[in-house]
């Protein structure tokens, strides 16, 4: 699984939150709390709310050197080279540009075709239309979905869960703080975190 370098990421020493912030740091800050304790240790994308599971053998600097080997790297069709022994595809490798095929409709196909630039540039604009017009919406949704990932994994079995999911769906957050006050202090912060991002 590929990991952002400048995504952040929490680890928890059961329900003590031990690291915040890069994974590098992350993953070190993990291996280190490993070597003097016997409780679980679980590493969180605050991203996604899910846990993600790291390779922390070996020296620091082999960790650091194996998770910038997981970091997405630019392909050769996104950076404009090509390799000199390929053929050269249909469409616009050099842009990103990627074939898929699309199932619609004929009165759909028929709009497309009538649009100025063809299917491909009406397609292109309406998908970047619909992501402008929905960015806060899709934002706060994986937001929320990722508030919710961490919840059921660290507080599933707490008092008020189901009421405090409920709670974070329906946006109402003052309901959601009351709802988790009492759980621990690390875990109940991490998750207003996550939501403040909603």
């Amino acid at each position: 699984m590929m990991h952002d370098q400048t995504s952040c990421f929490t680890a928890f020493e059961g329900q003590r939150r031990i690291a915040s912030g890069p994974l590098t740091d992350v993953a070190l800050a993990v291996k280190h709390a490993g070597a003097r304790t016997t409780a679980p240790i679980a590493i969180y994308s605050d991203e996604t709310g899910r846990p993600i599971d790291l390779d922390l053998r070996g020296s620091d600097d082999e960790i650091a050197a194996r998770l910038r080997q997981t970091l997405p790297v630019e392909t050769t069709e996104a950076s404009g080279a090509s390799k000199p022994d390929e053929p050269r595809g249909r469409g616009r490798p050099k842009l990103g540009v990627v074939a898929r095929e699309v199932t619609l409709l004929p009165r759909h196909w028929e709009w497309l075709s009538a649009q100025p630039g063809g299917t491909s540039v009406a397609l292109r604009k309406l998908v970047d239309e619909a992501r402008r017009a929905n960015s806060d919406r899709d934002r706060g949704r994986a937001a929320r979905d990722a508030a919710y990932h961490f919840m059921s994994a660290m507080a599933g079995d707490l008092a008020n869960f189901e009421e405090a999911a409920r709670a974070l769906f329906a946006n109402d957050r003052r309901r959601l703080a009351a709802l988790i006050a009492g759980w621990p202090d690390d875990i109940r912060d991490h998750i207003v975190k996550l939501v403040e991002r909603i």
